[in-house]
């Protein structure tokens, strides 16, 4: 079974997942800005649709593979790893605008709000990434059941990441308007955010 360090990485690395800008957060927040609350938390429940098919497509797959062979998830571990130190890049660098940035979009239904938060995560590779790179390394070989340790923390990342992308849907009008205000506050996410995941690519990378 997983044990409780491994629990607590992924539950790090979804945060720091899901608090860099990516096409999830900008959709959501897009939505909540420009069509309601209400229209933000239907496109998270189709966001939340796509965390389950990642969960069940990949851990069915990667349970027989990464048995069968050892030497794949050090590669897989190595590629996680350097996608961490590129978000931190993304993070970091100069420039950029912020993800609360009002953006002009059309009002659509709740069927298409849905289907749109379900297509956005299917095709963000943030998420692909995730699940096929960075989750799958803290499941521990010597544990034996790595069909439930990867659905155990599967559904950790997916509690994480709704229970945070539920909680910027709500505040999105706030945080907006706070750092349209404070444009400084927005580096400070920036640099924090970029730290924790030059930190934990470096640590991946080499432990």
């Amino acid at each position: 079974m997983t044990d409780v360090s491994g629990i607590l990485g992924v539950t790090v690395v979804a945060l720091g997942m899901v608090l860099t800008p990516g096409p999830n957060m900008i959709y959501l927040v897009s939505r909540s800005i420009t069509q309601g609350r209400r229209a933000g938390i239907i496109s998270l429940g189709g966001v939340a649709l796509g965390f389950l098919v990642y969960l069940l497509a990949a851990n069915l797959g990667l349970s027989v593979v990464f048995l069968a062979v050892p030497e794949l998830y050090v590669a897989v571990k190595l590629a996680g790893a350097a996608y961490l130190g590129y978000l931190a890049w993304n993070a970091l660098r100069p420039g950029g605008l912020s993800v609360f940035a009002p953006q002009d979009v059309p009002h659509d239904s709740p069927r298409r709000l849905f289907t749109m938060g379900l297509m956005t995560n299917l095709l963000n590779p943030k998420i692909a990434i995730m699940y096929l790179s960075l989750i799958p390394q803290f499941i521990d070989l010597d544990r034996g059941h790595v069909l439930l340790q990867g659905i155990v923390l599967g559904s950790v990342q997916i509690v994480v990441s709704i229970a945070v992308n539920l909680a910027i849907v709500l505040a999105a009008g706030t945080i907006a308007a706070f750092l349209a205000r404070r444009p400084s506050w927005l580096k400070v996410q920036r640099c924090l955010m970029g730290t924790v995941l030059g930190g934990l690519a470096v640590r991946l990378a080499v432990d």
